[in-house]
């Protein structure tokens, strides 16, 4: 990655709107590169970062096309990315390229996985020796050793804040974006804010970035982006009990170095902003379980959560430049923010800074507004 955190700042700020992952990772990129940032958010525990388990599975989730693409890029990526926010914060990220094991019903099955060419394949055997304990049914698998995780929610959000303000970026928190002011021309003018004390402010700027995960349509309401709740628990395993990360159909054992397990996660479209947990997404959640690994039923629950996933009609990101001259898009991750975190804070800082490679506009170029625009 490019940048350096000891350039001279430019005087003329950068407004991040949302406090998220996404959010985060564009400021430090912007700031590593003599920006000066300050993000605006209303709630930060609200953001999918904080509640997402973490996976980094491009192949695990049988992505495909430019999707695919993106992932692997930004999975290439993740080490570097890492390396400067552990460097600038002084804290683990929590980044395990521990592998991640998808099972299936039959070979059959396992074959015509959209992904399998990047995977290697697994019979019962080798499904037993990988995943000890794994459910009956499963008979067949493919290891992704490539794809892994990285502990989002204890470690990765803290290390980005703390390397955030060691950078200078500023921080209002709890401060509602109201509404996107427009000049002449259709540029970007100022932003209306509601504080944390309850007054409203006008912040005049000529650039911001729109990274209000699946709030972003409040503040554009054309913008394609709607919420996905879903529901998940974590359990305190045994040290070492699983290894690799399991990914089921529907259901995802995610296994943090410290034993606890995170278990997810529902997919809610019907429930749109609706806040708190189900009688009926837990019980999708413990007959996952149960169905992936049995024993796993009674290790000692420890967390239960929800959250809301950015997610657009093609269930791609939305990136790059917006209608409106000065505001930059960096939302609709759907399920792929925390792998898509690294690429995307790159590309939009490259392209707020006019130093995006060639190789990098073109892996943009597929995740703007306009595919949604007739």
């Amino acid at each position: 990655m490019t940048g350096s955190p000891n350039r001279p700042k430019s005087s003329e700020p950068v407004l991040i709107l949302g406090g998220g992952l996404i959010g985060l990772a564009i400021a430090h990129q912007l700031a590593r590169r003599g920006r000066c940032v300050q993000v605006l958010s209303r709630r930060r525990s609200e953001a999918a970062g904080f509640v997402a388990a973490g996976m980094l599975a491009p192949h695990a989730e049988g992505l495909s096309g430019n999707l695919l693409a993106l992932a692997q890029t930004s999975l290439e990526r993740i080490p570097a990315w890492v390396a400067q926010i552990e460097a600038d914060s002084a804290l683990a990220c929590g980044l395990r390229p521990c592998g991640i094991v998808v099972p299936f019903r039959s070979s059959a099955e396992r074959d015509a996985y959209p992904t399998a060419a990047w995977g290697e394949p697994l019979g019962r055997a080798a499904l037993e020796r990988e995943i000890a304990g794994i459910g009956p049914s499963w008979r067949a698998g493919l290891l992704f050793s490539q794809d892994g995780q990285i502990d989002n929610r204890r470690q990765l959000m803290r290390a980005l804040e703390r390397a955030c303000v060691a950078l200078g970026v500023g921080f209002q928190e709890g401060a509602e974006v109201l509404a996107i002011e427009c000049g002449g021309g259709g540029a970007l003018e100022a932003i209306r804010l509601r504080t944390a004390a309850g007054e409203q402010q006008r912040l005049p700027c000529a650039e911001a970035v729109l990274a209000c995960g699946a709030w972003s349509a409040q503040l554009l309401p054309q913008l394609p982006v709607f919420p996905l709740k879903g529901q998940m628990l974590s359990l305190q395993a045994p040290r070492q009990a699983l290894k690799r990360v399991i990914f089921g159909p529907g259901t995802y054992l995610v296994p943090r170095a410290d034993g606890l397990l995170v278990v997810g996660a529902t997919s809610e479209p019907e429930a749109g902003f609706s806040e708190g947990l189900t009688p009926a997404g837990q019980r999708q959640l413990q007959e996952g379980l149960e169905a992936l690994l049995p024993e796993a039923a009674g290790w000692p629950p420890m967390e239960r959560w929800w959250g809301f996933r950015p997610c657009t009609p093609d269930q791609g990101p939305l990136l790059g430049a917006s209608g409106i001259r000065g505001l930059w898009l960096a939302t609709g991750h759907h399920r792929n923010g925390v792998l898509l975190a690294a690429i995307t804070a790159e590309l939009v800082a490259g392209v707020i800074c006019g130093s995006a490679k060639a190789e990098d506009r073109a892996l943009l170029e597929p995740w703007g507004w306009g595919r949604f625009q007739s």
